[in-house]
């Protein structure tokens, strides 16, 4: 359902990063319209702020989406559309063929000057039945292959429309990081995520060279701590932490009730913590119950800088 876009007040309370008078630091990335997003963060500190900013919380329309991604099936599957066509014509043209035989069956049975043409009749009429049989189960398993991959193009629509803050005046889409970042969501209790950021600690390097980003999202809405020490010395390197970690999830009902679904489907419990990665593209190219493997994604994933960068943008793995 749609809703005009209006001016609210928001109170954020989560594990991002807030600029102080003396001390910050600073990460620009571009964004796919060509803005740029420009983040400030300083002190493991977080309290809730109280921000004014101008945004549309509405989403798409199911039919829209419906709609988008229909057309997207019909990119990703172009032959799909002319298959099932011919299955149809070969169904019919069977069901034809099977009818005409059927009559001249009880024709025969009827007449018995013409019991040397049943076992014929009887031959045809099997080919026929066959040929629908075969077909009805080849436009049946097409049909259901699109009905589930246009189910995953509405749940990937539905992601990509879900809000991230990025700084305190910045609030994207997750769509926007498309093409930029391989963005890594990880949801559960505020216990769970303090410990996936303290796995991923010796990792941070290889993950930002991968354009890695998370997204952390406590379902029971305490904020996860995040303790960086004020180390002149280490500065380079927590810079980098604040940067892996400076993403957060906005409207929390949607997030929750988009993850919810997945697990759903996935027939995990509710309760259980979860992590998604995304490909480049925006598309779910892993998932799984615990903590992420931090060690694969950066064994696994091409850099996106560097001789590799654009050529393998596209091998972010299978998709879900």
């Amino acid at each position: 359902m749609a809703t005009a876009a209006q001016f609210s007040y928001i109170t954020v309370n989560s594990p991002n990063f807030y600029p102080s008078a003396n001390k910050r630091f600073a990460f620009s990335r571009q964004l796919k319209d060509g803005a740029e997003f420009y983040t400030d963060v300083t002190s493991s500190r977080r309290k809730p702020k109280l921000l004014s900013v101008a945004c549309s919380n509405s989403s798409p329309s199911s039919d829209s989406i419906s709609s988008t991604a229909k057309i997207r099936s019909e990119v990703l599957t172009p032959f799909r559309s002319v298959r099932m066509f011919f299955y149809l014509a070969f169904i019919a043209s069977g069901g034809l063929g099977g009818l005409i035989a059927s009559t001249r069956l009880i024709a025969a049975l009827a007449n018995s000057s013409r019991a040397a043409e049943v076992p014929e009749i009887l031959k045809g009429l099997g080919i026929d039945l066959g040929a629908v049989s075969v077909f009805a189960f080849l436009y049946y398993r097409e049909n259901r292959a699109k009905n589930a991959q246009v189910a995953r193009l509405v749940r990937e629509e539905n992601l990509a429309n879900l809000k991230l803050r990025v700084d305190e005046k910045k609030i994207v889409p997750l769509s926007a990081f498309r093409g930029i970042a391989r963005l890594v969501i990880l949801a559960g209790p505020s216990a769970f995520i303090s410990e996936c950021f303290r796995l991923s600690e010796p990792f941070t390097d290889g993950l930002l060279e991968r354009g890695v980003l998370v997204v952390p999202f406590a379902t029971d809405g305490i904020s996860p701590s995040f303790e960086f020490e004020e180390n002149e010395e280490l500065e380079e390197k927590i810079s980098r932490r604040k940067r892996l970690w400076q993403l957060a999830p906005l409207y929390a009902t949607e997030w929750t009730k988009w993850i919810d679904e997945q697990k759903k489907l996935a027939n995990v419990s509710p309760e259980s913590p979860v992590y998604l990665s995304l490909r480049l593209d925006g598309r779910v190219r892993g998932s799984g119950v615990g903590y992420p493997p931090w060690n694969a994604f950066v064994m696994q994933l091409p850099p996106v800088k560097g001789i590799w960068s654009g050529l393998l943008d596209g091998m972010d793995g299978r998709v879900l």
